[in-house]
């Protein structure tokens, strides 16, 4: 390990699968899915989602601040916050002016539009919260954590749909490197559960409709796969210089080695059926590493269970590695968590790299026959990984990939 390089020192993780980082840990060896009927989507085609259990803001960040956050940003704050206390940080003693924040989210809440507009159509202008733009713009996820932590250095929101979370951990990659600060809290949060973007995905036919089996319903690679489950979530990341963290006698979790970022520019939605912006992005990554295709060992995939998406990333795959490594998708588990998803795998990524061992996609029973790749199913399966990476890609053709290896 060299004394510049990026490390990441620090994981916090709010998911359907439990607020914190061995609850998520746990659930995705376990393999146990979270997709559960969701009472706020009744009626709608599509029915169910993972939701976070338990997650009490007012609880966890006391009531005059769960007051003022969006539930997106209440749960950027609490992984936020678990991330540093990881790390062995104290706020109250580092220096706030070095330590920024980059935050991905797809939409940051379109929860209270609904509401707002209701008010508005019915007359009723002066019963619009004043909270409620400070609540719901997308800077709000990253500001809110510089406020919590006394985080003065750069801060900033990136949006990148469903890749948003990878892109904030790539782009405080660059910013580290170039001296801008000496430790970056980044990740994703989101919280999309809810009618207004359920029924506009649903209209997509991008949702499962598997009403009859909502656990069942999130099936990456599977051959009966038909869609993706809404989830809700955080994931963040303490990065920081290797000598920064070698000073303060903190260990390294794992070594930021690479990121690579492109666009497809093929289309609004639809990724490029040969995956070919993907795998420039995972080119550019690895290429970003000082590795090549045969050093890494496993891929955290972006893996949405949709039919068109998993098609892609596996021509992506096949286009990059001779051999492709061991696959796994985590969203079998927690559903997709759309701007929090890359930052979430990412510290998945982190964690397989660490403990040695890639956890199962849940899910998936009949793998289609068209994607030949090692994906883990069942049970967790130990694996010797020096680098790993992880894939996500958005709307708009949007695509970031992050390499990890072994501190």
């Amino acid at each position: 390990m060299k004394v510049r390089d990026v490390v990441v020192t620090g994981i916090g993780l709010v998911t359907p699968a439990g607020i914190g980082v061995d609850a998520t840990w746990n659930g995705l060896l376990a393999g146990t899915p979270t997709a559960r009927r969701d009472p706020e989507l009744a009626g709608l085609p599509t029915d169910f989602s993972c939701r976070v259990p338990d997650f009490d803001a007012a609880r966890l960040l006391g009531g005059v601040l769960a007051a003022r956050l969006e539930r997106f940003a209440a749960m950027a704050v609490v992984a936020a916050r678990e991330a540093v206390a990881y790390a062995g940080l104290d706020p109250s003693t580092w220096q706030n002016e070095r330590v920024g924040v980059v935050a991905g989210t797809a939409t940051a809440s379109l929860s209270p539009v609904g509401d707002v507009c209701a008010k508005m159509e019915r007359g009723q202008h002066h019963l619009v919260s004043p909270r409620f733009l400070p609540r719901t713009i997308p800077n709000m996820s990253a500001a809110e954590i510089g406020l919590d932590l006394g985080a003065r250095g750069p801060n900033l929101v990136t949006s990148t749909a469903c890749a948003s979370g990878a892109t904030a951990i790539g782009t405080a990659l660059a910013m580290l490197r170039t001296g801008m600060c000496d430790v970056i809290v980044a990740g994703g949060a989101e919280s999309m559960c809810s009618p207004v973007p359920c029924a506009a995905f649903g209209q997509m036919r991008a949702l499962s409709r598997r009403t009859y089996d909502p656990a069942g319903a999130s099936r990456p690679f599977d051959a009966d796969r038909d869609g993706f489950v809404l989830a809700e979530g955080a994931g963040m990341l303490v990065l920081e210089h290797a000598d920064h963290a070698r000073a303060r006698g903190a260990v390294p979790l794992a070594v930021l080695a690479g990121y690579g970022a492109s666009c497809d520019a093929h289309h609004p939605t639809a990724p490029h059926p040969e995956g070919a912006g993907a795998a420039q992005a995972l080119h550019a990554a690895i290429a970003d590493a000082g590795l090549s295709a045969p050093d890494i060992a496993h891929v955290n995939a972006h893996g949405t269970g949709t039919r068109l998406n998993d098609a892609a990333e596996f021509r992506a795959l096949k286009a990059v590695f001779e051999r492709p490594p061991v696959v796994t998708a985590n969203k079998g588990a927690l559903g997709h968590t759309i701007g929090a998803a890359g930052a979430v795998e990412a510290a998945a990524s982190v964690l397989s790299l660490r403990h040695q061992v890639v956890p199962p996609t849940a899910n998936l029973e009949r793998q289609d026959p068209d994607i030949d790749l090692d994906v883990v199913t069942k049970v967790p399966r130990g694996l010797r990984m020096d680098a790993v990476a992880t894939t996500s890609f958005g709307f708009g053709g949007q695509n970031a990939v992050l390499v990890f290896t072994t501190p």
